[in-house]
């Protein structure tokens, strides 16, 4: 299939996926990367590539940290693929979309924000969910009708669905510890874990969050999009007016998010191709040992729904080079 024919769909990780080492591969290699990496360090005032590289304080984990780390890295990521083809090969993907923060990588990507406003406005995101967050996530496998019984018995809320049987729940800690002891009793052949964030995120506990950051998107300067992106809030297409894309990026604060709505949209369009850049998971150490956090809940998706496309993780060097083997052709 020649790159002409192909209907690809870049998509970009959230919160989790940071680990530290992550773009250290890169910067030795390409230029694109170390270029990312500088222009990031001018916006939030430090040293990115330190902080991503090296984390000598234990900061990487921190949100307020995390944010403008993660769409640092899967902008060289991108940049670094990019920069294989060559100035005139430019792959341009039929449809973008990111996994909570990851959504303003495609946005940025998209046309809606240049690199340096969307390193911006995560970082002041990054910093209330910080300052402002309370309380937990849980991941279950359960389905979404039962996840939600189960949250409003709990004071809990549903905090993100990405596949027909792995949603996330939050909640205050006490209120989440209740939850779990009764998703024990009541669904014994169900799985839960905490993770490892500083808030509900996606929950009613982040209103006050994005009560403050509504001010900050009113003074972002947003473009006009060139291509489609998804939105996390609705799981279907951003609508390409500034305003409204800033609408949906204030109530993403305190919704779930639909992923699985995203991942369904992009199939429902035809999609073949899907490469996912930047982060990574896993117990390995370095770059090369990680593997992609989206890879598990795309291929579960195109199992359930029968579908085949071609899934490319580009979130190292090793990687991209072999995404771009594919993807780069006479």
């Amino acid at each position: 299939m020649s790159e002409v024919e192909r209907k690809i769909f870049f998509i970009f990780p959230g919160q989790g996926s940071q680990y530290r080492g992550m773009g250290s591969d890169l910067v030795e290699e390409f230029e694109s990367a170390r270029e990312i990496f500088g222009r990031a360090s001018e916006v939030v005032g430090y040293d990115m590539a330190k902080l991503c590289f090296a984390d000598p304080d234990e900061q990487l984990d921190l949100t307020r940290y995390t944010q403008p780390a993660l769409i640092t890295h899967q902008m060289a990521c991108l940049a670094s693929f990019q920069s294989l083809g060559g100035e005139d090969q430019a792959i341009v993907p039929v449809l973008l979309a990111g996994h909570s923060l990851g959504e303003y990588t495609a946005l940025a990507i998209g046309g809606a924000l240049s690199f340096e406003d969307a390193v911006r406005l995560v970082q002041h995101r990054g910093e209330l969910m910080s300052e402002l967050g309370q309380g937990s996530m849980l991941a279950t496998t359960l389905d979404l009708p039962s996840a939600a019984a189960l949250a409003a018995k709990h004071y809990c809320a549903i905090g993100g669905c990405n596949l027909p049987e792995q949603t996330v729940i939050a909640g205050e800690d006490g209120d989440l510890d209740a939850l779990t002891e009764d998703l024990a009793a009541r669904f014994p052949r169900k799985r839960g874990f905490r993770l490892p964030t500083e808030g509900a995120f996606h929950t009613y506990l982040m209103v006050n969050a994005a009560r403050r950051f509504r001010g900050i998107l009113a003074d972002a300067e947003f473009g006009t999009l060139a291509v489609d992106v998804l939105s996390n809030y609705t799981g279907d297409v951003h609508e390409p007016n500034a305003d409204a894309i800033r609408s949906r990026l204030f109530f993403q604060l305190f919704n779930p998010v639909r992923w699985l709505g995203c991942m369904n949209t992009a199939l429902d369009r035809g999609v073949d191709t899907i490469v996912e850049f930047g982060g990574g998971i896993g117990k390995g150490e370095g770059p090369e040992e990680k593997r992609a956090n989206l890879e598990n809940i795309v291929k579960k998706t195109l199992k359930i729904r029968e579908y085949e496309a071609v899934y490319l993780p580009a979130i190292n060097a090793a990687g991209i080079h072999l995404a771009a083997e594919q993807l780069f052709q006479n």
